[in-house]
């Protein structure tokens, strides 16, 4: 089977901002495609063959956006091709031989019996006797969006053919990857809540995000992979035709490690702006509020 990979870089921008749906890009007519389309399928190991993204009836079937003319992973679903990130994430977790297994969606709890939220994804590793012996957890930060994806996504499903070559730029609402909130909505609170029982349990953590994701955030220090608390697993799309067909297809890009604490600092703290600026700021405030006459309200004589 002949297959073919390539980067997509288009000094054009693209129409409109679906990248991917249900697992196809838009333009890819073929009949796996439209079949699909038409069962809205998820071909990434969904709970159930169905997609669930945001209603179970009527799923939002979005699996990647088009952000300065390259794919942005926006369903965490989506990160599930093929398992790839449970192998890239075992051979951090566990020394090789080790049999391990996977499970999703685990509950963890606090001191007080209260949750910390669900675990993406725990790595399992046992013996012959099928007793666990350690463990590792694999946290999916996919990005959120601000804008409105919902209505170019009904619109094309309203005619996948016709509308495969939609020009949605003069819409309002378009739709766009919000990184700062991922970031400080999702990943941090993640790090801060989960990782931070994870690690005074002494487990790893695994990362796993987009490219153009990661590289929204401030640098992080480096250590050893023998160091590490966490790994910070680095994927990207690569377009690629297989007999005849298009598709993405997750492909890791670098791993990255680091120390828990020091990369939840990074996170969480937010580089400062120039005081001055700040200071011109209350100024300003200060006398636009001298300026203005107090308002003297004339209190009715009681007697």
């Amino acid at each position: 089977m002949k297959v073919t990979e390539k980067i997509v870089t288009m000094e054009a921008p693209f129409l409109q901002p679906l990248a991917e749906v249900f697992g196809y890009p838009i333009t890819e007519q073929s009949a796996k495609a439209q079949r699909f389309r038409a069962h809205k399928l998820c071909p990434f190991n969904n709970k159930i063959p169905n997609c669930t993204k945001d209603k179970a009836k009527y799923p939002l079937g979005v699996c990647s956006i088009f952000h300065n003319n390259q794919p942005v992973i926006t369903c965490p679903i989506r990160f599930r091709e093929d398992w790839l990130i449970t192998d890239n994430a075992a051979s951090f977790f566990f020394k090789r031989a080790t049999s391990w297994s996977s499970l999703t969606e685990v509950r963890l709890n606090d001191a007080d019996g209260k949750s910390a939220g669900n675990i993406d994804i725990v790595l399992v590793a046992y013996d012959n006797n099928g007793k666990v012996i350690d463990f590792g957890a694999l946290e999916i930060q996919a990005v959120y969006i601000s804008g409105n994806v919902r209505e170019p996504f009904e619109h094309f499903m309203t005619d996948p053919v016709a509308n495969a070559g939609m020009d949605w730029r003069t819409q309002p609402n378009y739709p766009r990857p919000d990184y700062l909130s991922s970031s400080r909505k999702r990943l941090a609170p993640q790090l801060l809540f989960k990782g931070g029982i994870l690690h005074t349990w002494k487990k790893k953590t695994a990362v796993v995000i987009h490219k153009n994701f990661f590289e929204t955030l401030p640098r992080l220090k480096q250590v050893e992979k023998s160091e590490a608390d966490i790994a910070w697993l680095i994927y990207d799309l690569v377009l690629s035709t297989e007999e005849g067909t298009e598709r993405y297809h997750l492909k890791i890009i670098d791993e990255i490690y680091t120390q828990f604490e020091s990369a939840l600092l990074s996170i969480t703290t937010a580089t400062p702006g120039d005081i001055d600026n700040f200071i011109k700021l209350l100024q300003k405030k200060l006398d636009d509020q001298l300026e203005t006459p107090p308002i003297n309200a004339v209190i009715d004589n009681p007697l």
